[in-house]
């Protein structure tokens, strides 16, 4: 049901010239309020990821946290099931914001 991007890309050092892996990279900009996928960098462990997703992708100081991943570690749904995949959740009404009384001074909602 679910596809790694391990199996999809046949293990993420083989793909990779320097055999280091590859890892997904995530920053929270400073008015933003959820971290955002904005590339990929190859690093030998992952303190090295860190420091290269920073030098590459928060030169301009646009982010508050950034977040690296080993691209093998993150497992995805495939786009063509997503129907099969997301239906459960279609039957379970009382999940909707409609049942629910929010007040005005929760913020982010």
């Amino acid at each position: 049901m679910t596809e790694s991007k391990a199996d999809s890309k046949a293990g993420s050092k083989a793909g990779s010239k320097t055999g280091w892996p590859l890892y997904e990279v995530f920053v929270r900009p400073r008015r933003g309020l959820n971290h955002v996928h904005v590339g990929s960098l190859h690093a030998a462990d992952d303190r090295m990821a860190l420091l290269a997703a920073r030098d590459l992708y928060t030169r301009r100081n646009e982010g508050v946290s950034l977040w690296v991943v080993r691209s093998d570690a993150i497992t995805a749904s495939t786009p063509d099931e997503r129907d099969p995949f997301f239906e459960p959740s279609g039957d379970k009404v009382y999940r909707h914001p409609t049942f629910y009384d929010i007040p005005e001074d929760v913020p982010h909602i």
